[in-house]
């Protein structure tokens, strides 16, 4: 399966908004009926719901089968969140990574976080 950067978005957008703060857990017990993101299939979701495990998006204090539990997003999920949430920094985000030709994941958020610098910069007129 090809990871796609939209799904990854939505997938850590999803998580983020689930979370009702500390000591909360966010328990996906059936998967197919609580991740469901329209337009992907249940194994398209899962599937980058473990690479954004794996890329430690999210703090997770266990796992038991195929029980998803999620207490949150750690520094690096929020910091990715905060730079892909808006559609138009997204937008710009995916053009250039397409120009480019190619791009990681980690590529792509830095990236997103440069354009989110250049729009507050442009508003604020501080350099950064």
């Amino acid at each position: 399966m090809q990871r796609d950067m939209d799904l990854m978005r939505l997938v850590v957008l999803e998580v983020e908004k689930d979370h009702q703060g500390p000591n909360s857990l966010i328990e996906y017990e059936d998967f197919n009926r609580h991740m469901v993101i329209e337009g992907f299939t249940a194994a398209q979701v899962e599937y980058h719901l473990r690479l954004a495990i794996q890329s430690r998006f999210f703090e997770i204090p266990g796992n038991a089968g195929g029980l998803y539990i999620f207490s949150g997003l750690t520094p690096a999920g929020h910091d990715f969140a905060d730079s892909v949430r808006d559609e138009k920094i997204w937008k710009m985000t995916k053009e250039g990574a397409l120009k480019a030709g190619g791009f990681t994941f980690d590529l792509l958020g830095q990236l997103a976080k440069g354009l989110v610098k250049q729009q507050l910069e442009k508003h604020t007129g501080v350099a950064l």
